[in-house]
């Protein structure tokens, strides 16, 4: 079973936008009615027909809102969209990204099948061309994207959008477009993948309907792929991953992907993804309010894989691995159990003094296994801690790291990605909360600084090479009635390989 994909045509043009023949043409207006440089060339062109409307009232140019015109007096389009931008001196990234996913959606519902969007024109403080038209095209997927591989009827548009050119102002310009096109394709469907992934519920989608998602992706893009069973795992002494699936009748996997498309012999880039595919908090049982969204706990490992589809879409020149670990974690006679203690790859044990901090039970062997990588740097991710949702909400995702200058090149590509992270403290301070009387660590290190200490503990495991670690508790998926997957953090780990392949 699969999601249906969006299908949708993108492509870059400069022109005159009151010479484009298409269905549509949009533009912008900002607030107090005044005219993005665009809406300026239509209403010279008619006569002043757009300032004529904007004077009688029918638009401001508030944020969101939207005015369908036809027959503009002199456009060879068939209608002009105009969009409200707000302020213009407030008009940065999402305010950008806002009035693209504004203007998708009035599009797909006024039955125009083609149209020229000239929003990507208008300049966004500090940011490109090429950026404009990246963002451009995640907005639009993001606008579009619905769910509905288990919905027994779904209602399509009569007249679906199938076609959307992003203007830019310069012929030159459009190398950089193309640029920015490719770019935002790949992370769109990478997004795309992950969301699909969060979205399928934990009956169908178990650990092995990763590990045979990892195997598609595996044979399309020329991936290397091992999928490590329990046995397997077991040969190689990861008793704490081991331990969190021992309730569930789900065998868990040990997904590994490979791609090779640096030079031969470079230390590869190690992406870990924590994916649970269940979370019921085991013996330690979670409250039933909301435990539905606990299919979400997969995310980091959803994400690992939907920034492998991008990378394989792009040939990124750069040696990357992708290692997801992946287990339910439920409750029976053989689950772990508070005051059990569970020996790691590591050799070091782990009193587990509440099985629903299992995430970082799975992680730690990981961490391990990337040893043998000799890497150039490992970042994990992870929907780790309600306490980061606590301390940072749903905007960015927390980040930890080992190492300055790793954490500064997250912070970078974050924000290329306009998938925003905040960077916690990762002191020796907070190890003390670790500590057991009866083994090497404790699984938990009380209520106060919860997401820190859970970093502290991965931190444990990751002494050997540069590391991050990113708890996207709050940024991976959205709660509640209107619950779906975000996708998050797939931009950020493209633009950090982006990165690091264009210095290589």
């Amino acid at each position: 079973m699969e999601n249906k994909e969006i299908d949708l045509e993108f492509s870059i043009k400069s022109g005159a936008p009151e010479k484009q023949r298409t269905a549509c043409v949009v533009v912008g207006v900002f607030e107090s009615r005044k005219l993005s440089a665009p809406a300026v060339d239509i209403d010279r062109t008619s006569d002043g027909y757009l300032s004529d409307i904007l004077r009688g009232g029918d638009m401001d140019g508030k944020a969101g809102s939207t005015l369908l015109l036809h027959r503009v007096p002199n456009i060879l389009a068939d209608r002009v969209l105009l969009i409200g931008l707000g302020k213009e001196r407030d008009f940065h990234e999402k305010a950008y990204r806002d009035a693209i996913a504004c203007a998708i959606r009035t599009l797909r519902d006024t039955g125009s099948m083609e149209a020229t969007i000239t929003l990507s024109e208008i300049p966004v403080k500090k940011r490109d061309v090429a950026w404009n038209i990246e963002q451009a095209v995640i907005a639009a997927h993001e606008a579009l994207y619905r769910f509905d591989l288990m919905k027994s009827k779904t209602s399509e548009p009569r007249r679906p959008l199938k076609r959307a050119v992003f203007a830019v102002s310069r012929r030159g310009e459009l190398k950089f477009g193309e640029i920015g096109l490719a770019r935002g394709l790949a992370i769109a469907h990478g997004i795309g993948l992950a969301k699909d992934l969060g979205n399928t519920p934990s009956n169908v989608c178990t650990p092995e309907y990763l590990a045979t998602e990892a195997r598609k992706l595996a044979k399309t893009y020329r991936f290397g792929c091992e999928v490590l069973d329990q046995a397997a795992c077991e040969k190689l002494g990861m008793g704490s991953f081991l331990s969190v699936g021992k309730g569930s009748d789900k065998p868990p996997r040990f997904i590994v992907l490979k791609h090779e498309g640096g030079a031969k012999g470079e230390k590869p880039v190690v992406l870990v993804g924590k994916a649970i595919t269940f979370d019921s908090g085991g013996i330690s049982l979670k409250p039933p309010a909301e435990m539905d969204e606990m299919n979400y706990d997969m995310s980091g490992g959803g994400a690992v894989l939907g920034a492998f589809r991008a990378i394989g879409e792009l040939g990124l020149k750069l040696n990357v691995v992708g290692l997801v670990p992946s287990c339910e974690n439920m409750p029976n006679a053989t689950a772990n159990k508070p005051g059990d203690i569970v020996t790691s790859m590591s050799g070091q044990t782990i009193e587990i003094l509440n099985t629903d901090a299992e995430g970082r039970l799975i992680l730690c062997d990981a961490l391990t296994y990337a040893e043998r990588f000799e890497p150039e740097a490992v970042v994990d991710l992870a929907t780790l801690t309600g306490a980061c949702v606590i301390a940072l909400g749903a905007h960015p995702s927390a980040l930890y790291a080992n190492h300055d200058p790793l954490a500064r090149e997250i912070e970078h590509a974050a924000d290329d990605a306009w998938d925003r992270v905040w960077r916690m403290p990762l002191w020796d301070d907070y190890q003390d909360q670790l500590k057991s009387s009866l083994a090497d660590m404790a699984n938990i290190g009380g209520r106060p600084g919860g997401s820190i200490t859970a970093a502290c503990f991965l931190s444990r495991f990751a002494r050997k090479y540069h590391w991050a670690h990113l708890d996207i508790a709050g940024t991976a998926y959205k709660g509640g009635r209107d619950k779906g997957s975000t996708g998050r953090p797939v931009g950020l780990l493209m633009h950090f390989l982006l990165n690091r392949a264009d210095k290589v």
